[in-house]
């Protein structure tokens, strides 16, 4: 597969030097005013917000490859603090957080007046799009035309895209999906989005690992999502506990994943504690998980190089470019 320049520039600044993705997923918005205060969670402060991004970022950046932040909390606070170093990769949400509609038939949109070109005057190594997909949703193609109006304007700026597709339950009688449901939407999801212009998916686990506890089984289907998926993937960690994400990550990588982009499974419980005990959390616990990670990572994870070979460049490319 092609990949133009500034993309691949964007995925090599993402990915450890082995070629793998060890990223930093700090990009809830919503979820994590929910956390902050279950009982009022538009009562959270923008400079509360604010500060929990930039006190996590400062201490665990230097240990990622890349961080994934919202613009409207994380990225510009963090950059204008010089949080991020250089050697380490920025990805940048492009969605409003959330969705609308009906639970069952959910539609995600672009954040107002925020774009792709933006985030990559900032200094975006890449681009995030979040879209909640179900393939047989009456929305779906709907989401899938998003999709691709991203792509589109990821290829034209010439920046790396990741793409996001969180899975829910269209049965209004189900508040989520069966274990077989969602083993069977996760590939067929994969095989769906991963052909519409995306660079790396970000995936969820295919399995309910409560109701499956058969390792065996996860390789199984790590297998068959890495079958179905034309581009490289990599596992989200969706709250789960560290022990129990570190497992799937294993498995994850061992069947062809490339690497992960971790978030409240490192970092979940600093959001509860004072200033001091936060300090400790990030300096001992939250360190120490990612670094298990990106060794797992660099140890199991397939390089995104393998799907996509160096080129040659011709005389002149410079003249056309972009040729999109």
């Amino acid at each position: 597969m092609k990949l133009g320049i500034g993309k691949r520039r964007g995925l090599l600044e993402c990915s450890t030097a082995r070629g793998v993705f060890a990223i930093l997923a700090l990009d809830q918005r919503s979820s994590l005013r929910k956390a902050m205060n279950p009982a009022d969670p538009e009562g959270v402060s923008y400079e509360r917000l604010v500060s929990f991004k930039q006190r996590l970022i400062k201490g665990l950046a230097p240990e990622t490859s890349a961080v994934l932040l919202d613009p409207e909390y994380g990225a510009a606070q963090n950059i204008s603090q010089d949080n991020i170093p250089a050697q380490t990769g920025l990805i940048i949400a492009l969605e409003e957080t959330g969705y609308t509609g009906e639970r069952t038939k959910r539609r995600s949109k672009i954040l107002a007046d925020w774009s792709v070109k933006k985030a990559q005057m900032i200094g975006a190594s890449g681009i995030k799009l979040l879209v909640y997909y179900h393939p047989e949703s009456d929305v779906a193609e709907h989401q899938r035309d998003l999709i691709s109006e991203v792509a589109e304007a990821c290829l034209h700026q010439d920046v790396a895209f990741f793409l996001e597709p969180i899975n829910y339950a269209i049965d209004p009688e189900k508040p989520k999906l069966t274990p077989t449901e969602r083993r069977k939407v996760a590939i067929q999801t994969a095989d769906e989005l991963s052909q519409l212009g995306a660079d790396v998916l970000k995936l969820a686990f295919p399995i309910d690992c409560e109701a499956e506890p058969d390792e065996k089984i996860w390789l199984e289907a790590c297998q068959e999502v890495s079958d179905a998926c034309q581009v490289p993937w990599v596992l989200l960690s969706a709250g789960v506990d560290f022990e129990l994400y570190i497992k799937q990550v294993i498995a994850a990588c061992r069947e062809g994943a490339s690497g992960v982009m971790a978030g409240r499974a490192v970092w979940k419980e600093a959001v509860g504690l004072g200033p001091s005990a936060k300090k400790s959390f990030i300096e001992e616990t939250a360190i120490t998980r990612f670094r298990k990670l990106q060794s797992v990572c660099d140890g199991l994870a397939r390089p995104w190089r393998s799907f996509y070979p160096s080129q040659s460049i011709p005389d002149g490319w410079y003249v056309n470019y972009p040729a999109n």
